[in-house]
């Protein structure tokens, strides 16, 4: 069934009760049901428990959620055990300002580019002990994280995005089979929205760029009243003193790092191998004993519950968006005015708006490929600028969304509210489209 510019609504429902609100998983769960109430009426509960049973059941979302839920009790293992304040520690005595805490975090995260989850979860955990040293706001931290997740992914080729992309790209027959990561790398060059959101970052932390919108009011309120705008579980805020070294954060993270890349990448042997080393290396220099190391694991796992709580929510929307057919309007209305020239930038445009608007990173761009496609080799178009056009709005949407994976696990590892978090960074990641935008409206004149 067509449902036309009534597909809108869901999502312009979530969007407004979140800035009202600030309730980001009651704005989404909101929407979804709104979603079903337009499907089926008031038999939407039938087909609302069908979609939460596919999308619980689903391979990938069983993944995610362990993958998530796990990286809990990593964490709360490196924070209790003094892992992560040792290496806190290491790095004050190196770094002597504001400035060089979040240009590290930068660093930081262009090195993990394996994954945006591993990214988001790994970095922020690891640094906002020593950002809060210098007064740094959460939400800035948070921002610093997240511009070094998805965008970084979607510039290495041996990524998770990477290699979904890169499969997608051959399914849709723009690559030859086995010559997908051949063609994501052709298109690197065209993301503009990854490149340019990762500039702007040193540009915006050395105030190059000014602070922007409200995130100039939480800088201002961390380094005037000390408030960082902390919101976590205790689980991941205690700062033990001196229970272990360097070591202490060094090997479970390397535990971790490594086996998720060998011998291929699996984020999930990752971070279950990383917990069994920590265990066993915890029990050998007896950091603490066994009963607080489960117990420690356990609340761990308990601060990770809103977070899998938030995602469960957004795929089961991503769902509903899909099946009345959002998506598909969107692109049927823009079609009539695609031209050679205005493709690529049109595609941006509407691809970053869809991916925001719905959550959705992957699953949008997965529907818009078999028609940005055929339209690109009709119009003449380098296929290698559509694709980079395509992939920088499915990274846009992973950055700047108030309900992505992304955001929400980026707030989450730096410990601060979903909301603030996405409102900071909002403006930022706007100014990184916009530039985007122009680059691919003059890129096929060049």
């Amino acid at each position: 069934m067509d449902y036309g510019i009534i597909s809108l609504v869901p999502t312009a429902l979530v969007l407004f009760l979140a800035i009202w609100s600030h309730r980001t998983l009651e704005s989404v769960i909101a929407g979804s049901l709104l979603a079903f109430l337009i499907m089926d009426g008031i038999n939407f509960i039938e087909s609302l428990s069908s979609t939460i049973m596919t999308v619980v059941g689903d391979e990938v979302t069983v993944w995610i959620v362990l993958v998530c839920g796990l990286y809990g009790p990593f964490i709360a293992l490196l924070v209790k055990g003094g892992g992560s304040y040792a290496f806190g520690q290491m790095l004050t005595r190196r770094i002597h300002s504001k400035k060089a805490s979040l240009l590290t975090t930068w660093v930081l995260g262009l090195s993990i580019f394996l994954d945006d989850y591993l990214n988001s979860l790994t970095v922020g955990a690891t640094m906002k002990s020593v950002t809060d040293r210098f007064r740094v706001s959460r939400e800035m931290l948070a921002y610093v994280v997240d511009s070094t997740a998805a965008p970084m992914c979607l510039l290495v080729p041996i990524s998770s995005w990477g290699v979904y992309f890169a499969g997608l790209l051959e399914k849709n027959e723009v690559a030859a089979p086995g010559e997908g990561i051949a063609q994501f790398v052709a298109a690197i060059p065209y993301m503009f929205y990854p490149i340019v959101a990762i500039i702007v970052v040193p540009l915006a932390v050395t105030r190059v760029i000014p602070l922007l919108g409200r995130m100039r009011t939480v800088e201002l309120r961390a380094e005037e009243t000390g408030d960082l705008g902390i919101v976590e579980d205790v689980a991941l805020t205690v700062e033990p003193s001196e229970r272990g070294g360097v070591s202490v954060f060094f090997v479970p993270i390397f535990a971790l790092l490594f086996f998720t890349v060998v011998p291929e990448v699996d984020l999930l042997r990752g971070v279950i191998i990383g917990i069994l080393v920590t265990l066993v290396q915890y029990t050998v220099m007896r950091i603490m004993p066994l009963g607080e190391l489960l117990d420690t694991c356990m609340d761990g796992l308990k601060s990770m519950i809103p977070v899998l709580s938030m995602l469960i929510a957004l795929f089961v929307f991503v769902e509903a968006n899909m099946a009345i057919g959002m998506t598909e309007y969107v692109i049927n209305g823009v079609r009539p005015y695609l031209t050679a020239e205005l493709l690529p930038v049109l595609i941006f445009i509407t691809m970053s708006v869809v991916s925001y608007t719905t959550g959705s990173n992957w699953g949008v761009i997965a529907i818009a490929m078999p028609i940005a496609f055929p339209l690109a080799h009709a119009l003449d178009v380098n296929m290698a600028l559509v694709i980079g056009a395509l992939l920088s709005a499915s990274g846009f949407g992973s950055h700047a969304c108030f309900y992505s994976d992304s955001t929400v696990l980026s707030a989450q590892g730096a410990g601060c509210r979903t909301y603030d978090h996405a409102i900071t960074q909002l403006p930022y990641a706007l100014l990184a489209a916009g530039i985007a935008a122009v680059f691919y409206l003059i890129a096929p004149l060049v």
